[in-house]
């Protein structure tokens, strides 16, 4: 069966491609998915309910949120960007809402909206899709390419593109090794921070935003809300700084101190010393004197400052307060491990950039061979820039198949 395109991988960046070089071309395109399920990533984002972009639409700032392919992604982000997104799901009926941190969701809440349109356009524009048929080999065979899956079916295909994922998964990494292309190795990032400090107990769910994270011997920090959970931290401070340490940390085998600041830019032993005076007789441990500081966390902090319940203000010693301070400015813990966000598998790693032409997706190395979202050495922090990725590349290696 010969087939003008053949996608491998039913992901975000496989449909957009599909769809992009369908709705361009009379071409032929197939899209052929290992599992049984098609956008299960999409289906998960955003708790479920798809964080489809970040509301940054000038093309080298939305560069600069990719801690790998950075600089790449610069002249894909001119020709197709958020703002290019937007009206893309806006024509298809689609409403995107953007919430105060950015993110930009469908006004339903739901992935399944996103799911649904996806779907749809790849329907309505002839595209075919074979689930629970995953790629085996791909071998170039002149001007065509052969590709075999586990359903004991052959095609042949003028043109093929790989949007296996994050190459954590070894069958899409395996793909592109076997056309010759060179991978940056696989590595976690978006995760979060495995921590055994007592200060943390019972305070499950307690946010502090915004906050500032710094890791020691390192010149990795990030700022943004930090979150307590039953394992350790967690928010997007955690896991902006998780994406750009994510090779760094891996190497350290997730054991490192980092110190949080709870009140980025406030002077701390400043205003101790002026809430001595103000509130002399008043007890530290009655509420807590910063707005941002939830009460439990407050009630942990002084404890770690050795300040007892019945302490007031005006008590406090010289040691005390400065106690007080480092705990709300310069605040260490020792990490152990890291945990997922979630189920929401993000990978560094994949094909080489170097080995792609960003103008068109297609590889350097083989002609007719395209990539597009994870599988590439790119990845964002958490905010929906892992999903511009795929819709960007997607359109590109999708508009230049339509024209070949």
């Amino acid at each position: 069966m010969f087939v003008d395109l053949i996608v491998v991988g039913g992901g975000a960046a496989g449909f957009f491609s599909a769809i992009t070089c369908a709705e361009q071309s009379n071409k032929s395109v197939l899209i052929l998915e290992k599992t049984s399920q098609l956008l299960q990533k999409v289906k998960i984002s955003g708790g479920g309910r798809c964080n489809v972009t970040h509301d940054c639409f000038d093309p080298r700032e939305l560069s600069g949120n990719y801690p790998r392919g950075d600089k790449a992604l610069i002249g894909p982000f001119h020709r197709f960007n958020a703002a290019d997104t937007v009206d893309w799901f806006t024509s298809r009926g689609v409403t995107l809402k953007t919430e105060a941190d950015g993110r930009m969701f469908p006004d339903t809440d739901s992935s399944q909206t996103i799911i649904d349109t996806l779907v749809d356009a790849a329907r309505a524009a002839g595209v075919k899709v074979h689930t629970a048929e995953g790629v085996t080999s791909i071998v170039k065979n002149g001007d065509v390419f052969d590709v075999d899956t586990d359903s004991r079916n052959s095609y042949t295909a003028a043109n093929v593109l790989i949007s296996t994922g994050g190459t954590r998964s070894p069958a899409g990494a395996k793909l592109a090794a076997d056309l010759g292309h060179a991978l940056q190795p696989a590595t976690p990032s978006l995760f979060t921070f495995k921590t055994k400090d007592t200060r943390l107990k019972d305070l499950l769910g307690v946010a502090v935003s915004p906050a500032e994270v710094r890791i020691h011997q390192s010149k990795l920090r990030s700022e943004g809300p930090v979150l307590i959970t039953h394992w350790g931290l967690s928010g997007p401070g955690i896991l902006k700084i998780s994406a750009w340490g994510a090779r760094e940390l891996a190497e350290r085998d997730y054991r490192f101190d980092i110190s949080v600041d709870w009140l980025p830019g406030t002077d701390t032993a400043a205003a101790i010393a002026e809430k001595r005076l103000s509130d002399a007789k008043r007890q530290v441990s009655t509420r807590s004197p910063f707005p941002s500081i939830p009460k439990r966390l407050w009630l942990s902090l002084i404890d770690a400052a050795g300040i007892a319940d019945t302490t007031t203000w005006a008590q406090l010693t010289k040691q005390q307060a400065s106690n007080l301070a480092d705990q709300l400015s310069d605040c260490t813990f020792a990490i152990n491990g890291k945990s997922t966000n979630k189920d929401e598998f993000v990978t560094c790693g994949g094909v080489s950039l170097d080995e792609i032409d960003f103008k068109t997706m297609q590889s350097k190395l083989v002609d007719g061979l395209y990539f597009a979202g994870e599988v590439i050495d790119v990845d964002g922090i958490t905010g929906g820039f892992n999903f511009q990725n795929a819709w960007t590349t997607g359109f590109h290696a999708g508009s230049d198949i339509a024209t070949r």
